[in-house]
C-alpha cells in the first residue's frame, strides 16, 4: 500500500526548494518528474512530505464562446496552457502536481501570501486536487526561521476573504480587458485594418494612458514666456560667491537693462543675516512603489525590471516580500538579528555598530500599512555578493542602506541667508552646511546634498561686487512623467495595485502608445485617447476605475461580496459597450488612419546619409529579406543590409563615424544590442558581441520590388 503524505504547494521552483531546505533541516531528497519538474521529499515528525511547485498562474480565465464577438460575459477558468500559447511551459507543472497528488492526505498551500498567491493556490486545490480547502502557510520571507514558524502555525483554511478579493479582480479585469480590446480591434477590422497586435485597452490601462496624454497635451499647448534673472558675483574674504536677485524673475527686458546700469558699482553691503538650524528625519522603509521610484531615479531600472530583480532576491531569501504597500517594520522581524547579520559586510559595519549601541533601536516608519506584509527589508540570510548579478547587487545595496537609514539619527543642517544691498537693490547669498550627518551618512551614495560653506561674516560688512549679469531664460512646460514618477502618480490616484502597475506601464510601451524613458505619448496613443474621450469617455474615467478599485478592497473586509462587485462592473461595462456599438464605425474610421501612420513611422530608422532629404526605412526585397532603403528611391538608391529574424527599432541616434542611423536589434532569448547600418564602419567589430553577429552581406543594388 502506498504511503500517505503531506503535499506542500509552492508558487515557484525556487520557493519550493527553500521550503524543503527549511522544513527538512537540509535533509531532503530531490526528484524530477518525467516532464523534468523538480519536487522534494522529506520526513518531518515522522510524516512524509512532498513539496511541489507551480510556475505562477496554472489557470486563467477564458471565454466560453470562442467566437470573436462582444460583449462577452460568460467565462470559465481553464488551464493556462490551453488559453494562450505563451503559457505552454506551464503544462508540465500542471501535469506534475496532478501525478504527485494521488496519495496526498493533507495539502498545505505555501504560495505568496497575497491575493494573487491565494488565487494560484486555490485554483490548484480545486481544479487539480479536487478539494474545496487546504491548510495555509503565511510568510513574508523565505528564511528558514520564518518558513518553519509558518509551517508550525499554518492556518487550517485558505484565506477566503483575500481569495474572494483576488478572484473579483481577475474577473473584473478580464471582463473589461477582453470586451474593450475586442471592441476596439473589431472597429478597426470592420474598417479594413488588421490591428490585432497593437490595439487594446483595459480598466486601468485606459485611465493611465489618458493621464499621460493629458500631460502631453499640456506640453504641446504650452507657450514659453521669456524672463530674466539677475545674478551678482560677490567676493567675500577672497572667495567668489553667486547671489541672486531678491525680487526674482524680471519679465521686461527694458526693466532688466535699467537695473543692470544701476548695478554697475564695485561695492555692496551685508544688511542682514538669517540663520536657521533644522533637522531632517530619516527616510521611511520601502514599499513597492517607493522602491520602484527610487530604483528608477538611481539606476534607471524600469518598474517591471525592479520588481523582477526584487523577486529574485526574495526567492533566494535575501529580502522580504517585494509586493507590499507597507512603510512599517514591526519588531517581530527581529531588528537585532538582521543588523548583526548585515554587519558581516564591511561597508555597513560601522553604521550598524552605531545603531546597535543606541538606547532604543526603532525605525522611522511611514503611515502606509499592509495587512499581509511589512515594508521591504533585507533578511538575516545575507548573500554572497559574488554570486549576485550587478543589478541584484545594486538593488540589494539600495534596500540595505534604506533600511539601515531608517534606524539612523536625524541629520542636523544649517541654512544661512545673507542679504547684500547693491546700490539700493537686495541680493541673496545662500549657504548650507551639515552640522551632524546622522542617517545621511548611511544613505550617502543615493543622496545629493548641497553644501556651500560661507566665511565668518557680520552685518554691516562691505563686500566687493565683481559683476552683475542678466541671464535670459524661458518658462518651461510641465515635465514629462518618468517611469518612476508615473508609478507614484498611479498610486496617488488609486489606479491599479502595487503588483499590477509595472505591467500596465509595460503594456502601454508594448502597444506603442508611449515611448522613451521620459514618457512621450505617441500619435497612436493620442488618437486612441481622443477617440475614446469622444465616443466612450467612461473607458478612460479615473473616477470609475478608482471606484471599482475601492469596491474590490471592501471584499477583503467582508463589506462587499465578489458577486456584488462583479455584477456592478458588468452593468457599467454593458452601458459602455452599448454606446460603443452605436459608434463602432466612427471609432474604426478615426483610429484606422492613426494605425497606418504608426506602422509607417515604426519602419523609419533615420535620415539618409546620401541624399540628405530622404530617410532610411525598413523594406522587404524580392527574396523576402529585410533591408534599409531610402524613401527617395529611385532618385536615391542608398541601401543597407539588416539583421534577419530580429525586431529592428530606431534609436534616434546617428553613428559619428559612418553617419548612418544607429538601430536596436532584438532577438528572442538574447540580449538586445545596437549597431549602425554601414557594414564598412570601423564600429562593426562591436556589433552584437554578446549575441551573435549581424548580417555581413552588403547589398550591391537596391531591389526593384520593395514594400
Amino acid at each position: 500500500m502506498q504511503e500517505k503524505y503531506t503535499m506542500i504547494i509552492a508558487e515557484k521552483p525556487n520557493a519550493a526548494k527553500k521550503i524543503a531546505q527549511a522544513l527538512s533541516e537540509g535533509k531532503f531528497e530531490t526528484k524530477k518528474t518525467e516532464e523534468g519538474v523538480p519536487y522534494y521529499i522529506f520526513t518531518r515528525k515522522g510524516k512524509k512530505h512532498l513539496v511541489v511547485c507551480a510556475a505562477g498562474h496554472l489557470f486563467n480565465l477564458d471565454a466560453k464562446n470562442s467566437r470573436w464577438i462582444y460583449p462577452v460575459f460568460e467565462y470559465e477558468w481553464k488551464p493556462s496552457f490551453s488559453v494562450r500559447k505563451s503559457a505552454e511551459f506551464s503544462k508540465k507543472y500542471y501535469t506534475a502536481i496532478k501525478k504527485l497528488s494521488s496519495y496526498a492526505d493533507e495539502v498545505i498551500v505555501a504560495t505568496d501570501y497575497d491575493t494573487e498567491g491565494e488565487v494560484i493556490g486555490y485554483n490548484i486545490v480545486r481544479f487539480i486536487l479536487g478539494r474545496k480547502d487546504a491548510k495555509r502557510m503565511k510568510f513574508s520571507t523565505l528564511t528558514k526561521d520564518e518558513l518553519i514558524t509558518s509551517y508550525e502555525k499554518a492556518s487550517y483554511h485558505l484565506d477566503f476573504n483575500q481569495l474572494e478579493a483576488g478572484m473579483a479582480r481577475h474577473e473584473v479585469d478580464w471582463l473589461w480587458g477582453i470586451n474593450l480590446t475586442r471592441a476596439l480591434t473589431l472597429s478597426l477590422k470592420n474598417d479594413g485594418v488588421k490591428a490585432f497586435s497593437i490595439i487594446s485597452t483595459g480598466r486601468v490601462q485606459g485611465p493611465t494612458l489618458a493621464l499621460l496624454a493629458k500631460r502631453e497635451e499640456e506640453i504641446k499647448k504650452f507657450k514659453p514666456k521669456p524672463f530674466w534673472e539677475l545674478h551678482a558675483t560677490v567676493v567675500i574674504k577672497g572667495k567668489k560667491f553667486d547671489a541672486y536677485f531678491e525680487k526674482g524673475r524680471l519679465w521686461k527686458k527694458d526693466e532688466t537693462e535699467k537695473l543692470l546700469k544701476k548695478l554697475k558699482v564695485k561695492k555692496g553691503k551685508i544688511v542682514a543675516i538669517k540663520r536657521r538650524k533644522y533637522k531632517q528625519n530619516p527616510p521611511v522603509p520601502f514599499n513597492t512603489t517607493d522602491l520602484q521610484s527610487e530604483a528608477y531615479a538611481q539606476f534607471k531600472f524600469s518598474p517591471r525590471q525592479t520588481l523582477n530583480i526584487a523577486e529574485s532576491l526574495y526567492q533566494s531569501g535575501y529580502i522580504s516580500y517585494p509586493r507590499s504597500a507597507s512603510q512599517k517594520l514591526p519588531p517581530s522581524i527581529n531588528y537585532k538579528k538582521i543588523l548583526k547579520a548585515l554587519s558581516s559586510f564591511s561597508q555597513y559595519k560601522r553604521f550598524i555598530e552605531k545603531i546597535l549601541s543606541s538606547k532604543e533601536i526603532k525605525p522611522n516608519e511611514g503611515k502606509k500599512e499592509d495587512p499581509a506584509h511589512p515594508a521591504i527589508y533585507p533578511t538575516h540570510e545575507v548573500p554572497d555578493p559574488s554570486k549576485l548579478t550587478p543589478q541584484q547587487r545594486k538593488l540589494y545595496d539600495l534596500i540595505v542602506r534604506r533600511t539601515l537609514a531608517t534606524f539612523g539619527e536625524p541629520a542636523e543642517r544649517e541654512s544661512v541667508k545673507v542679504y547684500i544691498e547693491i546700490n539700493g537693490e537686495r541680493f541673496i547669498l545662500e549657504g548650507k552646511k551639515t552640522i551632524k550627518p546622522g542617517w545621511t551618512e548611511i544613505y550617502k551614495p543615493y543622496l545629493s546634498m548641497k553644501e556651500q560653506l560661507l566665511p565668518d561674516i557680520k552685518e554691516g560688512e562691505e563686500v566687493k561686487v565683481s559683476k552683475v549679469e542678466s541671464i535670459e531664460k524661458e518658462t518651461q512646460p510641465p515635465a514629462r512623467y518618468s517611469q518612476g514618477s508615473i508609478i507614484k502618480e498611479m498610486e496617488s490616484r488609486g489606479l491599479g495595485t502595487r503588483a499590477t502597475r509595472a505591467q500596465i506601464l509595460q503594456t502601454l510601451y508594448d502597444r506603442k502608445y508611449i515611448v522613451g524613458k521620459s514618457i512621450q505619448v505617441t500619435a497612436l496613443g493620442e488618437k486612441v485617447i481622443k477617440t475614446l474621450k469622444k465616443f466612450s469617455p467612461k473607458v478612460i474615467s479615473e473616477d470609475l476605475t478608482r471606484k471599482l478599485e475601492e469596491e474590490m478592497e471592501l471584499i477583503s473586509s467582508k463589506k462587499k461580496t465578489r458577486k456584488e462587485v462583479v455584477e456592478e462592473a458588468k452593468k457599467i461595462l454593458e452601458e459602455i459597450l452599448k454606446d460603443f456599438k452605436k459608434n463602432e464605425k466612427k471609432i474604426g474610421k478615426e483610429l484606422s488612419d492613426a494605425i497606418i501612420r504608426a506602422r509607417e513611422a515604426s519602419r523609419i530608422l533615420g535620415p539618409c546619409p546620401n541624399c540628405k532629404d530622404g530617410y532610411l526605412k525598413i523594406m522587404r526585397g524580392r527574396s523576402g529579406k529585410l533591408f534599409a532603403g531610402c524613401s527617395n528611391y529611385p532618385k536615391c538608391k542608398q541601401a543597407y543590409p539588416l539583421p534577419q529574424h530580429a525586431k529592428i527599432e530606431a534609436t534616434g541616434r546617428i553613428c559619428p563615424h559612418c553617419h548612418t542611423p544607429i538601430i536596436k536589434v532584438i532577438r528572442k532569448g538574447k540580449r538586445p544590442f545596437t549597431m549602425c547600418l554601414d557594414p564598412n564602419c570601423p564600429t562593426k567589430k562591436d556589433w552584437g558581441k554578446k549575441n551573435g553577429n549581424s548580417s555581413k552581406k552588403v547589398l550591391s543594388k537596391r531591389s526593384k520590388k520593395s514594400s
